[in-house]
């Protein structure tokens, strides 16, 4: 068991994210207490019941009423929803409570948390893991769901380094690699690694859909349709919310692809066998060094065997 490294941590959300933390937490002693507040009463039952929490209230106000300073809270509802929260705690965040968030986008959170406090809050650590499934809800509670996959954080010149420290080492007791960078960064990163593929995926699949011989289209559809199109399984209303509040990174990353995509169209289009060749070619190469980049950072990631 890991050294309990603060008193209380309120997990407001309790959906694949915010269960899978208060479950890691739980599981793993980390804090002497996990709470949690959602505003459905099942999954609130089911937190309790399955002993993702100790203790939980659809009421946030009651919830937060239960934390003293130096203790956490982290908001893992959805990406629109979470001002709305922060607001909600504005007197919590003021007596020294350390907010911190799991929402995709960082840039439009940091620009709303300015309006709500009329400047960024010392306590407040904007972050992101880069962790999921196509799987959501409560059921789908996974204490292992972060384990070597990286947290960013975006911290600001306001930002208070003993509450970012506090954050970073509790991703760190769950198994995430955590890293830092700037806002605008990580959106515009996001945008190109995450956003775009989820938004081609759903595309993809919709275009598909629409098509009058769909039937034989997903009937024969071979194992590279399922890997690609897999992510179009994911929450519709959480991406949705992604996209609205990334939308101009998103749209920079679209264009970059559009680009693309229509110097591949004309190569086969004119038959350039060259130009097609070099574009699979750099392709698959970029491919194979990230995959073993991948394989190394998983490799460095395991713990070595004593004799």
């Amino acid at each position: 068991m890991q050294k309990v490294l603060t008193k209380q941590v309120l997990v407001v959300g309790l959906g694949l994210i915010g269960a899978s933390f208060a479950k890691a937490l739980k599981s793993n002693g980390i804090c002497e207490r996990v709470l949690g507040s959602t505003r459905s009463d099942q999954s609130l039952k089911k937190a309790i019941e399955n002993q993702v929490i100790d203790w939980g209230s659809n009421n946030l106000q009651e919830a937060a009423a239960q934390l003293k300073e130096g203790d956490v809270i982290l908001l893992a509802t959805p990406t629109l929803a979470v001002p709305e929260r922060l607001a909600e705690l504005k007197d919590v965040l003021m007596r020294g409570v350390i907010i911190t968030d799991a929402a995709s986008v960082k840039g439009d959170l940091a620009t709303k948390a300015v309006q709500i406090f009329g400047k960024m809050p010392a306590h407040l650590i904007l972050g992101h893991p880069i962790a999921g499934s196509e799987k959501s809800g409560i059921d789908a509670a996974d204490e292992t769901l972060f384990k070597n996959h990286r947290v960013i954080l975006t911290p600001t010149a306001e930002t208070n380094r003993d509450s970012l420290k506090k954050v970073a080492q509790l991703w760190e007791s769950v198994g995430a690699i955590v890293s830092e960078m700037g806002v605008e960064e990580h959106d515009r990163i996001l945008a190109a690694t995450s956003h775009l593929p989820h938004v081609l995926a759903f595309s993809l699949v919709d275009a598909l859909a629409k098509r009058s011989e769909q039937r034989d289209i997903f009937t024969y559809a071979a194992g590279g349709f399922r890997d690609f199109t897999r992510i179009a399984g994911s929450d519709p209303q959480m991406w949705h919310d992604i996209v609205l509040a990334n939308r101009e990174a998103i749209l920079a990353a679209l264009d970059d692809f559009d680009k693309s995509l229509i110097q591949l169209r004309s190569a086969i289009d004119t038959g350039n066998s060259h130009r097609l060749l070099q574009i699979f070619s750099e392709a698959k190469t970029a491919r194979d060094k990230f995959s073993a980049q991948l394989a190394e950072r998983e490799k460095n990631s395991k713990p070595h065997k004593r004799n």
